[in-house]
């Protein structure tokens, strides 16, 4: 067992196939193949074998995906650094998981610090001049293009994800070869993925969804990944057309950034599935996506501790607003706080168990013993399961709001201030407060050329939720901060907030 067999399988069954094209440049299978052959043989060169840590701080290249290839095809383990992290963040990071060797650019070469890195041997740099270490092109250079994945047991480790960090110091999530792969094929079979099929790949690689759900499941099937370095959206508006991409996988804010702006002068028609995952889809969104493009939004749910995918809305039964039910050789329940199963349409924590849940998290038993329990994944979501056992997410665990004792979850406020015709996007968040324990607060951005104000969006939510659900402090901003997959920061809207309360006004 190996994840890489299936760029071999590419490789023997479509030679000539590309199997990868970013911008402009298409890589076959068999070239894909034989470049990864030749990272795998320069890292044995270099001392690398099986179970050494080998960190990838790149951002969305062909680069990344040969090295990447490459490092599993020894049975190293393959890390993926967030590419907006800085100097102290990368060294906890590569310190956490002794990695020996790093794949960067020059640019990002920066926050790679020159001491304190006492297990790393060497930088490769892939794209870019710099003084730091040696170039990808020369580890390669001379290095045999002939080898074959080696074998490995289920429960060998693949890959390891650091979670944000938002909570604390990163925690990295260890998946196997099996989670990986059976991820991929469960992927496969639900998406209705197909070799024919062309992949927009536009979402950062270092996340689990995008290197999982997307990179391997897509490789998997032998289709065509169409590589995006970052969401540029008029660039990515033209290589869906140029490309002739046919699967569109997204994050929420991309589906609204779309609905908010006219894109008829591209023709999306070769686009025959659309997917969202990463965070809840706004029911509002959905229902106004399906009524301009006819076409719905598949929906999943997943993490990166699942590998990433645990659920689907299936074809076989579409229903809207769900996340579906759990894919192939997977578990789910809703428990209530003291452990029991929840009744039918009872709100409690999804928990999962299966092939796709990871080995713990890296050198770290503890905070893996809070998640894990008796071979269940605690998720720390939100959710209810109805009479047909479809699942439903309401929200995060963690950005549940305690008003006086009373539950807000910020999605059902958010699902609503999305009915009003000037809303573009929208945040709600808690704030903590000494007498009422947090406060519901909402930052909103409004579409061109729309004006409302507090007192009549306070008026619209009155219609459609109790008072106490109903935010008391509205912002009206320029922008909503994100990280790079497209998840609104609410921890920084929250801290923001606090920086705000504790600054005596002048």
């Amino acid at each position: 067992m190996n994840i890489t067999n299936h760029v071999e399988r590419g490789s023997r069954l479509f030679p000539d196939k590309p199997a990868l094209v970013f911008e402009g440049k298409s890589f076959s299978y068999k070239a894909l193949n034989i470049m990864a052959n030749q990272v795998a043989n320069g890292l044995q060169e270099l001392g690398i074998v099986k179970g050494d840590r080998v960190a990838l701080f790149l951002p969305n290249i062909p680069e990344f995906v040969i090295s990447y290839l490459g490092i599993l095809k020894l049975g190293a383990i393959a890390i993926s650094l967030n590419t907006m992290l800085k100097q102290d963040e990368v060294k906890f990071i590569l310190n956490d998981c002794t990695a020996k060797i790093l794949f960067t650019t020059a640019e990002l070469s920066q926050q790679v610090s020159d001491h304190e890195l006492p297990a790393l041997e060497q930088i490769v740099i892939a794209e870019g001049n710099t003084t730091k270490g040696i170039s990808l092109t020369h580890l390669m250079a001379n290095a045999s293009p002939d080898a074959h994945a080696i074998e490995l047991d289920n429960q060998d480790p693949a890959v390891i994800i650091y979670t944000s960090g938002t909570t604390g110091f990163p925690k990295g999530a260890t998946l196997s070869h099996a989670n990986v792969i059976a991820n991929s094929y469960a992927q496969n079979r639900c998406c209705g993925m197909q070799p024919s099929d062309r992949l927009l790949l536009y979402l950062p690689l270092f996340h689990c969804f995008a290197q999982n759900a997307i990179l391997n499941s897509g490789l998997n099937t032998c289709s065509t990944i169409i590589l995006e370095r970052m969401f540029h959206p008029e660039k990515m508006l033209k290589t869906i057309v140029t490309e002739q991409v046919t699967m569109f996988f997204g994050v929420p804010t991309v589906f609204i950034f779309f609905l908010n702006r006219d894109i008829t002068a591209y023709d999306m028609t070769s686009i025959r599935y659309y997917f969202a995952a990463a965070a809840p889809m706004p029911l509002e969104i959905t229902q106004q996506w399906q009524k301009k493009y006819g076409l719905v939004i598949h929906e999943g749910y997943g993490l990166t501790e699942a590998s990433p995918c645990t659920s689907y809305n299936h074809d076989l039964k579409y229903k809207l607003g769900s996340i579906g039910s759990p894919i192939d050789n997977v578990e789910m329940k809703i428990i209530n706080s003291d452990g029991t199963e929840a009744e039918v349409n009872q709100l409690g924590e999804i928990i999962v168990r299966g092939p796709n849940v990871m080995l713990g998290y890296w050198n770290n038993p503890d905070e893996t013993a809070k998640v894990i329990k008796n071979g269940w994944l605690y998720t720390g979501d939100i959710g209810r399961i109805d009479e047909e056992g479809y699942f439903y997410i309401v929200d995060r665990l963690k950005d549940m709001i305690n008003l006086s004792g009373l539950k807000v979850y910020p999605a059902e406020v958010e699902n609503v201030i999305y009915q009003h015709p000037a809303v573009a996007e929208v945040a709600v968040y808690g704030v903590p407060n000494l007498l009422q324990g947090e406060l519901v607060n909402a930052n909103i951005r409004l579409k061109p050329g729309q004006v409302t104000t507090q007192a009549e969006m306070i008026a619209f939510c009155s219609q459609k939720l109790a008072t106490y659900k109903i935010p008391r402090a509205m912002k009206f901003v320029d922008s909503i901060p994100k990280n790079p997959t497209g998840k609104i920061l609410k921890n920084l809207l929250r801290e923001q907030e606090l920086v705000n309360i504790s600054t005596p006004s002048k």
